[in-house]
């Protein structure tokens, strides 16, 4: 490889590299930032008033346009699954570069 081309392709690698690092450390600081409205979520999904609102829901009592996925038997449970399996894949991640 000449060596105009070697560095055009490491200044691409670079290029890319930057922007999934800053994109990545955007994201993470989001995360941390939602932390204490998620554990609100959870404490409502796990709680009294999650059921009685599911409930008034399945009896039709709550008004038709109501955005209502927080209600959804799956929906707050697969959120939390997908955060489970987000935080092991970063955690495998940082073993695998700290190997």
């Amino acid at each position: 490889m000449k060596q105009v081309e070697r560095i055009a392709r490491m200044e691409d690698i670079y290029d890319r590299s930057r922007k999934v690092i800053d994109d990545l450390n955007r994201d993470l600081q989001a995360y941390k930032d939602i932390q204490k409205d998620l554990e609100k979520l959870i404490a409502y999904y796990e709680g009294r008033l999650w059921l009685k609102d599911f409930t008034d829901d399945e009896n039709g009592k709550l008004p038709s346009g109501l955005k209502r996925g927080v209600l959804s038997e799956d929906g707050v449970y697969d959120l939390l699954e997908d955060e489970k399996e987000m935080i092991r894949t970063l955690m495998g991640t940082a073993r695998d570069y700290l190997k």
